[in-house]
């Protein structure tokens, strides 16, 4: 995980990097209206910690049977507690030797996930067929590789995203969408999530602040749940965040409340 820097907005350190050009206001509510977490008719509930490590889920586990989880970190609650209803994990991580919890439920690559099959690196497909090539069943996705995620996604073809129930992941840089070109990757990245998934939630985590500019604020890094259309017959308005299951991922770190443009329009 990042090292927290122990300040909440930061508007004072990038104003002047985006001040000749940057993303435009219009742009970036249109971006973040798009990622307004919606009520699917399903109840929310936590796995994992209490603090880092713990993620608000729908409650629609029941006959998804594995989860591929790249970046272990130094805890696997969240996939322990997964086993405990029967779902078995796929973990992938170079940087450490082994998940946290020695869990027979548990099968660990000493890899890193990323856009192609070189060295340290193979891809979300490549895994997949690893070990579940005729597969056709539902999956869960929790991500959190620090920043890699949007290569991932980019690369990964429609037809896998589409094959996960539900899906977490952690997006790193966010600050980064006040600049224009990557904010076009960026948001080519949620475009193509959005197509398959609708967002159930999202948390941002207090570890690294905000940056604000102008009006706009865009936490550093943020926690995405995701749900596929395929299991939600009714969307609703989230009117108000956080959840009453939220957590701050740092409690040495004072809270970090989302703007109302995250969940309400203007």
């Amino acid at each position: 995980m990042l090292e927290p820097m122990k300040m909440m907005v930061r508007s004072w350190l990038f104003a002047d990097l985006f001040a000749v050009k940057r993303t435009s206001d219009a742009e970036l509510l249109d971006f973040i209206g798009k990622l307004r977490p919606l009520d699917c008719g399903i109840d929310l509930i936590r796995l994992g910690n209490s603090g880092d490590g713990g993620y608000l889920i729908p409650d629609d586990l029941q006959g998804i049977e594995y989860c591929f989880s790249p970046g272990v970190g130094p805890q696997s609650d969240f996939e322990n507690q997964l086993a405990s209803r029967g779902i078995k994990s796929f973990l992938a991580d170079y940087s450490v030797e082994s998940p946290a919890i020695d869990n027979p439920d548990f099968i660990f690559d000493k890899k890193f996930l990323g856009a192609s099959d070189r060295g340290i690196y193979f891809t979300l497909s490549t895994w997949k067929d690893k070990y579940l090539s005729q597969y056709t069943g539902d999956l869960f996705l929790q991500m959190d590789i620090e920043g890699a995620e949007y290569e991932v996604i980019l690369n990964t073809p429609s037809s896998l995203l589409n094959q996960f129930r539900i899906a977490v992941i952690e997006f790193h840089s966010l600050s980064r969408l006040f600049d224009p070109f990557t904010f076009r990757l960026f948001s080519a990245c949620f475009e193509k999530l959005l197509e398959h998934f609708y967002v159930a939630h999202l948390h941002p985590n207090n570890f690294c602040g905000s940056t604000k500019i102008g009006e706009i604020e865009i936490p550093e890094i943020m926690e995405f749940t995701f749900l596929n259309k395929r299991r939600v017959s009714r969307t609703a308005p989230r009117p108000s965040l956080p959840h009453e299951l939220d957590a701050d991922n740092d409690p040495s770190t004072r809270p970090l409340v989302l703007s109302k443009d995250w969940y309400l329009s203007r």
